[in-house]
């Protein structure tokens, strides 16, 4: 399929408009700390977790660098995978791989949680429920599994470090490398979790559209 790369579709337009909007409200409105309070995702035991957190942490950010990477991986593979599922799957995909995301680092922030308890006391633990969870990476790296399994033979050039990789390769060594990072607990402040959630739910997502014969790869 041939994709104009200079156009950018509605859905992708329209989600990097709501993230930008989303970090002027939280940078310069006098109550932008309430909005975070509010809207970003806490963990289950936290008196701050309300249900709709799992959909509105994906439009927030923790600056400027968080929103430019996250919204200029969704502007460079999010333009080619919107033309070709279609703007309403294509959102439907992005909402799934967000959500999902959410979902698997609440287990996890749970398990965490209830793990510091028994072993230093609930004192201790109560640090765990106030740190907020925001970004659209979960959906994002849902993005970039989308990617790897619909085009796994096209060359993706990196930044850092400058090399050429096939998409495939790409997908699994940074699912690879989130694992890692996850389980052994470097990168401390990362949601590594909800960046695996997102590829997981993705993954789970186009597979059952290709069993349903809605798309085909």
């Amino acid at each position: 399929m041939y994709v104009q790369r200079n156009i950018t579709p509605p859905v992708v337009k329209n989600l990097i408009i709501a993230n930008c909007v989303a970090l002027l409200a939280t940078t310069l409105l006098p109550f932008g700390d309430d909005i975070i309070e509010r809207f970003a995702l806490f963990n289950v035991e936290s008196p701050l977790f309300h249900s709709y957190q799992v959909f509105t942490y994906m439009f927030l950010h923790g600056g400027v660098s968080h929103l430019f990477f996250n919204m200029f991986a969704l502007w460079m593979f999010g333009r080619q995978l919107e033309m070709e599922l279609g703007s309403k799957r294509f959102f439907s995909y992005y909402m799934v791989c967000g959500i999902g995301a959410a979902l698997l680092q609440l287990g996890v922030g749970y398990a965490e949680y209830m793990h510091a308890v028994e072993a230093n006391g609930i004192g201790s633990a109560m640090r765990l429920l106030a740190i907020p969870t925001v970004g659209a990476s979960g959906a994002v790296f849902g993005l970039l599994l989308a990617f790897g399994v619909l085009h796994p033979n096209n060359v993706i050039m990196l930044i850092f470090p400058p090399i050429a990789m096939k998409a495939k390769w790409f997908v699994l060594i940074y699912g690879l490398l989130e694992l890692f990072f996850g389980l052994s607990g470097y990168q401390a402040g990362v949601a590594h979790f909800a960046h695996l959630g997102g590829m997981l739910w993705g993954l789970a997502l186009l597979y059952w559209w290709r069993w349903k014969r809605e798309i085909y790869f």
